[in-house]
């Protein structure tokens, strides 16, 4: 099957290719970004091109997609959204995401995540989607309700990054 590209107004949601690991190491080595993202930031831009390549396996091996993002008309990513944890017999994945910080605030987000749920939906055929985000991440966890996910409860203890154990909220949309 060939990589679905997904469109919305503004973006293109595209496969991840070898030639977009500067872009994406702009993301992963942003403290902003990594602040609450569940891993240490990237230091190497080989990190990057290691984190391509499982995406790509993934893919493959039906555990997951994951999209670049790319403004219309422009020929670099700002970030990615996708689903991993994917299991089809029970229609459930989970939705990741993350924006570069020049792009924050300009409702990208929300549209690309918008489009990947529409398609996580209907053409994945998933009964449920869920979101694990840092308490602190208030942004996320506002744009998650925004987009009709509803706050299951707190995992304790759920997230360790840079050594430090962080609780976590989980949401959940599901079909109907």
């Amino acid at each position: 099957m060939e990589f679905p590209e997904l469109e919305t107004n503004r973006l293109i949601l595209r496969e991840i290719k070898e030639d977009d690991a500067e872009d994406l190491f702009k993301n992963f080595s942003d403290d902003r970004v990594m602040q609450h993202y569940g891993s240490e930031k990237m230091t190497q831009i080989e990190e990057t091109v290691g984190l391509i390549h499982s995406f790509k396996m993934n893919y493959i091996e039906n555990k997951g997609f994951r999209w670049g993002i790319q403004i219309k008309g422009q020929n670099r990513l700002i970030g990615t959204v996708g689903f991993h944890a994917w299991s089809s017999k029970n229609r459930r994945a989970e939705i990741g995401y993350e924006l570069h910080p020049d792009y924050w605030g300009k409702g990208y987000a929300q549209e690309s995540i918008s489009r990947a749920l529409e398609f996580g939906l209907n053409e994945m055929d998933l009964m449920r989607i869920g979101a694990v985000v840092f308490l602190e991440n208030g942004q996320s966890n506002e744009l998650l309700v925004k987009l009709g996910f509803q706050k299951e409860g707190v995992l304790k203890n759920y997230i360790i990054q840079n050594g430090v154990s962080y609780d976590t909220n989980i949401y959940s949309k599901v079909k109907g």
